[in-house]
């Protein structure tokens, strides 16, 4: 089989030298793309953390940093139409920033009721994008606009019709309530399968499915080959119909 995985974090650029991310490393996608590697299949692996493979032979690894970056190298290996399997593991940003402002002279937002006031006129922000945006101004305000979901692009836009997996995590949610948010998810995307945990428990398992009709629990360090077994399983029985 040919498969792509996707790992790691995107940034969100504020200016040339500033940016927004979050703390996942692409661990858990390069343990599958290793694992998948060593079960014979052709893997290329899209990382922002290229360490996490280093020196691994025979993977093929391509990096990026931002939303766009990802973006872009997803189109090129998955339009051409040529994989079997995407993983799409990958922690992708929300939201794009769309401009840092700062508050005009006499304008001021009050915390105790959420709103904004001005001493004259009405409340106004100044723009205060920049190269390197200055830290001389009392507060900045970043705007966050809701960016695309890179998994949903993956059927309707590169029209791709191999085995696809999506993974989900949550935070504080007991274990029925991350399988019903996992499996709404999971059919949203049109994923074949949905692997989903909760950051509490990210270290210890993750759940998996749906695996004739349910979802499994599944010890972490089990989760690269149990999830490989069944893409090959799938990918067997769709080629034999």
């Amino acid at each position: 089989m040919e498969i792509l995985v996707t790992a790691g974090n995107t940034q969100v650029p504020i200016d040339r030298v500033r940016c927004l991310t979050n703390v996942f490393t692409g661990r858990t996608g390069a343990a599958i793309a290793l694992a998948a590697h060593g079960r014979g299949h052709g893997v290329t692996l899209l990382t922002s953390h290229p360490d996490t493979v280093r020196n691994a032979s025979g993977v093929a690894v391509e990096t990026y940093r931002t939303f766009d970056d990802l973006q872009d190298l997803m189109a090129q290996h998955i339009a051409p139409g040529k994989l079997n399997a995407v993983l799409h593991c990958a922690a992708v940003s929300d939201y794009h920033a769309d401009g840092i402002f700062a508050p005009r002279a006499g304008t001021r937002f009050h915390n105790e009721d959420q709103t904004w006031h001005a001493t004259a006129g009405a409340p106004a922000l100044d723009d205060r994008s920049a190269g390197k945006v200055k830290s001389d101004e009392p507060e900045l305000w970043l705007r966050l606009v809701r960016a695309p979901k890179l998994i949903d692009r993956i059927r309707s836009d590169w029209k791709f019709r191999g085995l696809l997996v999506k993974f989900k995590l949550e935070v504080g949610l007991s274990d029925e309530e991350l399988l019903n948010v996992a499996e709404h998810s999971r059919s949203q995307s049109a994923a074949d399968l949905m692997v989903a945990n909760t950051l509490e428990g990210a270290a210890d398992c993750a759940w998996l499915g749906p695996l004739d009709g349910a979802y499994q629990r599944i010890a972490r360090p089990e989760l690269p080959r149990r999830l490989l077994e069944e893409i090959e399983a799938r990918h067997k029985e769709a080629m034999h119909g």
